[in-house]
């Protein structure tokens, strides 16, 4: 079933959490893990160089507190 407000499954997974910009890493790591506990949250501060791998089992989280959207990659 469609939602009409943006058009995706109602039953889709999350892949991106904007809701969760300005939460403390513990708590934004928590709400992913409690709604998505088959992906891997990893914490790296803003600007580390990372490889560019993408990773469809991995979330990042960037700082003490997020500052950019989450989302898998």
């Amino acid at each position: 079933m469609m939602s009409s407000s943006n058009n995706k499954p109602r039953d889709a997974l999350k892949i991106e959490w904007p809701e969760l910009v300005g939460l403390t890493i513990k708590e934004a790591k928590e709400k992913i893990e409690a709604y998505r506990p088959d992906l891997i949250v990893v914490v790296f501060p803003v600007g580390k160089i990372i490889p560019q791998v993408v990773d469809e089992n991995r979330v990042i989280l960037w700082v003490d507190t997020v500052a950019e959207v989450p989302r898998i990659g």
